[in-house]
């Protein structure tokens, strides 16, 4: 090979290095919008011991940050407009929707913003962070399942989907109303799917 050659083939080389570090910083900086089309948000709870009534949660709005190779450097952000809740009993929703349930008329969102997040399997993790309803915050774990990553079938963009759950005290945040004959604890589960909608500057 001659020394032209030689030259043309590193030149080559380091540009597609160059192209391929900088084609992995900008998938490291994707950040992930929930699809509220395809988010569920459902909470349960015991009634007497009898049973386990439901309630759901729609357009749910979110922003996902996930590095599998940096944990560390991933974070969760939702927004549930408590307004949509549906107990597919009109009575008990418009009595959710009062001042003595969530007050929406003076707090209309719940939030939960991650404060760490640690790996705790194949694909399974801890998001640690904080759940603010009705203006009381608290710390709570999401015990998240990383369903996959990839580019979306339909969308062609990068997607990701997980299911997560937890259980909080409905007392701490100010929604003790019958307890303990309506179960204090409240188990949450979360389905979402999230597409690539920016970059992180």
């Amino acid at each position: 090979m001659s020394y032209r050659n030689l030259r043309q083939s590193l030149t080559l080389t380091a540009a597609l290095l160059a192209g391929a570090t900088s084609a992995s910083a900008l998938a490291d900086s994707v950040t992930y919008q929930m699809d509220p089309m395809h988010t569920s948000v459902v909470a349960s709870w015991s009634h007497f011991g009898f049973s386990h009534p439901t309630a759901s949660f729609s357009d749910v709005k979110g922003t996902i940050h996930f590095d599998r190779d940096a944990i560390a450097d991933s974070s969760v952000e939702v927004s549930i407009p408590v307004k949509t809740v549906d107990t597919r009993v009109p009575a008990l929703n418009q009595e959710f929707l009062g001042e003595n349930y969530f007050d929406v008329a003076q707090y209309p969102d719940a939030t939960f913003k991650s404060t760490r997040i640690e790996a705790t399997g194949d694909d399974h993790y801890d998001v640690h962070g904080k759940l603010t309803i009705k203006g009381e915050t608290h710390p709570v774990v999401l015990h998240a399942t990383l369903n996959q990553v990839g580019e979306h079938p339909m969308a062609k963009v990068p997607a990701l989907g997980f299911d997560a759950e937890t259980t909080i005290q409905r007392s701490d945040y100010g929604l003790d109303q019958y307890v303990p004959n309506v179960s204090d604890a409240i188990h949450i589960r979360i389905s979402s799917e999230a597409e690539a909608g920016g970059s992180d500057s």
